[in-house]
């Protein structure tokens, strides 16, 4: 150790304070009172922000960072479907519990698909096998079933010290990526898939918005274009705001349930060409917040469409197990991909989605998914690896959860029997409420509403009276308008459709088909809400 800093902890140990030199500017002279070079300088001229007077007289420091200050994109960004309406529904919810006096007991929040939140019940395995491998003590107690100590055991032998609180590979446990592998080669009828390609990810949001990362570039008219659907999971347009991309709008036919038609797509690309180079296509199957599912047809329809205007395909498909109308299957994009042949299989670069989020799991909160490439090149592979190093790893405990999902309990083990009925019980709920909002919401004047064919949600056309339109406050949407007096008289949260995207001139709300008071609400309070504004 030097003699200076020798003197320096022997004078801290003896409680003094060692004599530190004032910072002074280059050209503070000698015989300058220390700092006054700097101190003379005005706050401007020192890079530090101005100061204001308060009220009390006091000087404020301005901020740093302010609202003209900021990245711009940022304020571009909007998420419908946790806006202003949910904002208003939390205060509502405050003054309910302050005793403030209100037409409705109770909020009501029919804005997100948060499963558990509105009593859905988790798959009784799943959390068996999350809290052994949160707590491995309880590998001991005799009243978990053995195989989900097994898994349990299997989940923790693939982390850093038997415990999920380690840090997991970039890219995901191995162990995890390789079940995630056999899971879709399983769906897809024996299409290989190699673990390689599987990226585990924080819910499918996340992967998502890494791959919109990676297509972004360019300026002007060459700025990376993506083309998602209207109406839209809001998810899509928040992220191409705040990377600066160009949305690309297409319609769905609400005249034929969402369907998704080629010449509408065509219209689109070549409309866009004109001003942003597009790069992307996002397909959302089965559909939200529309709740359609796409044909076999429609999907060969877009993949050729995609080969033919060299578009890289991204499929959400986080639905999968949630179709309920007679008909209606849910086909993989990668699946349907490869049955078409090398001239597509082997060319045409897709990116597919799931989640535990959704589905009969509704395990929103451990925030799970994965994503899988086909098809991408090399170098551009290893820079989506490098993408995902920045963030270290997917929370541990949502990959444990994604694995349990691909790789639940299978016949003969204990636990089996349990699932399938839990399994069985929440789709079909689903399925249930799926068909009795439909056949509701269609009882309801004003209202109508398309076949729920999947997913969680119902998006029906309102007709808005003329007297409601114009009460709208200048700026605001109609369609929030009626959700905000919905809220406000009912206690009901909507989302407007607004907040999706729509065709001029209609109006729509998100409704959520998960909870149970469904039939009281959308007969007594929609009905009463289009009757008041009349």
């Amino acid at each position: 150790m030097s003699a200076t800093r020798m003197q320096l902890l022997s004078s801290a140990l003896r409680g003094g304070a060692p004599a530190v030199r004032p910072l002074t500017s280059p050209s503070a002279s000698p015989s300058s009172p220390p700092g006054r070079a700097l101190s003379g300088l005005s706050a401007t001229r020192r890079g530090l922000p101005k100061e204001k007077m308060t009220d009390n007289g006091m000087m404020s420091r301005a901020k740093v960072l302010t609202i003209d200050n900021m990245n711009p994109t940022v304020k571009k960004v909007e998420y419908a479907v946790r806006g202003p309406i949910v904002q208003r529904a939390v205060e509502l919810e405050r003054e309910l519990s302050e005793g403030m006096k209100k037409p409705f007991a109770e909020v009501i929040k029919a804005n997100i698909g948060d499963a558990h939140a509105m009593g859905q019940q988790p798959i009784t395995f799943f959390r068996q096998v999350l809290a052994l491998c949160s707590y491995p003590e309880l590998l001991s107690d005799s009243t978990f079933p053995e195989d989900a100590k097994s898994r349990a055991c299997r989940i923790l032998q693939s982390c850093g010290g038997f415990s999920m609180g380690s840090y997991s590979a970039s890219q995901g446990i191995d162990s995890v990526r390789q079940d995630v592998a056999q899971y879709i080669q399983r769906r897809d009828g024996g299409v290989p898939c190699d673990p390689d390609n599987i990226y585990l990810t924080t819910g499918a949001s996340d992967g998502i918005v890494t791959m919109l990362k990676l297509l972004v570039c360019g300026e002007g008219t060459s700025r990376a274009g993506v083309m998602i659907s209207i109406p839209q999971y809001p998810l899509y347009s928040a992220a191409l705001a705040e990377l600066g991309a160009v949305q690309i709008n297409y319609y769905l036919n609400e005249e034929a349930c969402w369907s998704l038609d080629i010449p509408e797509l065509q219209r689109a690309v070549n409309e866009a060409r004109r001003y942003c180079n597009p790069r992307a296509l996002c397909i959302i199957n089965p559909g939200n917040p529309t709740g359609q599912v796409q044909s076999r047809q429609c999907i060969e329809d877009v993949i050729r469409f995609a080969a033919k205007e060299r578009l890289f395909l991204m499929a959400d498909e986080v639905y999968q197990d949630n179709v309920y109308a007679d008909g209606c299957q849910f086909h993989s994009f990668k699946k349907v991909l490869f049955e078409m042949g090398p001239e597509y299989s082997e060319t045409v670069e897709l990116a597919s989605f799931h989640s535990t989020s959704k589905c009969y799991m509704g395990e929103c909160g451990f925030r799970g998914g994965y994503m899988e490439i086909i098809n991408m090149d090399d170098d551009v592979k290893a820079q989506l690896t490098k993408l995902v190093s920045v963030r270290l790893c997917p929370p541990v405990p949502g990959q444990a959860l994604m694995d349990l999902v691909v790789n639940p309990p299978q016949p003969g083990e204990p636990s089996y029997n349990n699932f399938i009925k839990e399994r069985t019980a929440t789709l079909s709920a689903l399925a249930e409420k799926a068909k009795l909002t439909e056949q509701v919401l269609n009882t309801v004047e004003g209202i109508s509403c398309n076949p729920v064919q999947g997913a969680m949600y119902s998006f029906p056309r309102i007709t808005i009276p003329e007297k409601a339109v114009q009460e709208a406050e200048k700026g605001q949407a109609p369609d929030m308008f009626y959700c905000m007096k919905m809220l406000e008289e009912t206690g009901i949260c909507l989302v407007p459709g607004s907040g999706f995207g729509q065709k001029d001139g209609t109006y729509h709300f998100r409704y959520r088909t998960l909870w149970s008071k469904m039939k009281r609400v959308i007969i007594g309070n929609i009905e009463f809400l289009v009757v008041y504004l009349k």
